[in-house]
């Protein structure tokens, strides 16, 4: 029996031969807009937080020692001058610290600047001396046996026992000073120098071996790398030990320096001025290890300590 033949049926879409308004016509256009940053008030709100936290617990501890000071040397039976009375009487060296009178009459910071010539000068010579020999003696077992010894001996002699023999060698001031901050500051520089080479990881000689580098190219790229933490600390150390060795070396040595400006100052029985003498060089020694451990994050990427 034939089967029945299949109709195909079409579905044709509805053509609407209608006119189109122009607003069916057009696309929609949409403005994208960019997301918005943080603003200026999320960005700096932290930053004061910081610094609020980092400065106003000093100011508060050093508003209460100076109220302290205050209330114990105004009575009648102190023998030291109260804040108030050094600011009445040494305020100058304070409000102008480089004014110029007279060869001698000059502000404490053309003194601090004479005394910091010195300083970098001395401490300068110790740390290339100090960070080479300590290379060396760090590098080789029997220099460190040899030299070791002969070296803790040396770093325990006092800074000033060291003024009467530099005054015979050199014969002037100046270079007696200078020798005597580059004998104090060389020893901690050393001695931490040594100690950084010597921890340096096998791996690291492992790889200087494999890479065939040579003496200069070891020291540079393997040797001062690793042990520069060490190094910092020793250089922290040794700055401090520099501007001590240059105040006490300028009192017996005389000059236009901190060390002098202070003992005349006791000569002629003005404590004001001394007082503030020592806050200059007790700043001047926040703010030069402040530097080397400023310079010590940069070098290290933070891996000195702090």
């Amino acid at each position: 029996m034939p089967r029945p033949a299949l109709k195909a049926v079409e579905t044709m879409p509805s053509v609407d031969a209608g006119p189109k308004s122009g607003a069916e016509g057009s696309a929609e256009v949409i403005t994208l807009s960019l997301p918005k940053g943080p603003g200026l008030a999320a960005w700096l709100k932290p930053r004061v937080v910081g610094l609020v936290s980092a400065v106003l617990p000093p100011l508060i501890m050093l508003v209460l020692i100076m109220l302290v000071w205050e209330i114990l040397c105004s009575g009648r039976g102190a023998t030291l001058p109260p804040p108030s009375q050094v600011w009445r009487e040494a305020s100058d060296l304070i409000l102008d610290p480089f004014f110029v009178n007279g060869s001698q009459d000059i502000g404490l910071g053309w003194r601090v600047l004479t005394s910091l010539q010195r300083v970098a000068i001395g401490f300068g010579l110790s740390a290339v001396v100090g960070i080479v020999v300590g290379a060396i003696v760090g590098q080789s077992t029997w220099a460190m046996r040899g030299l070791d010894p002969i070296f803790q001996v040396l770093r325990t002699v006092p800074p000033l026992a060291w003024l009467p023999i530099s005054l015979a060698a050199f014969r002037d001031a100046n270079p007696s000073a200078i020798f005597v901050i580059f004998i104090t500051a060389i020893w901690p520089i050393l001695i931490n120098t040594s100690v950084g080479i010597r921890n340096i990881p096998q791996d690291y000689r492992n790889v200087a071996a494999v890479l065939r580098l040579n003496h200069f190219e070891y020291f540079w790229k393997i040797m001062l790398p690793s042990a520069a933490p060490y190094i910092f600390t020793g250089l922290r150390i040794g700055v401090g030990l520099a501007w001590l060795a240059i105040v006490a070396a300028e009192m017996l040595t005389g000059g236009v320096g901190i060390g002098f400006f202070i003992w005349d100052a006791w000569n002629s029985s003005k404590l004001p001025d001394i007082i503030v003498a020592l806050i200059y060089i007790g700043l001047i020694g926040f703010i030069l290890d402040r530097l080397i451990s400023g310079l010590a994050t940069i070098v290290t990427h933070g891996t000195a300590a702090n």
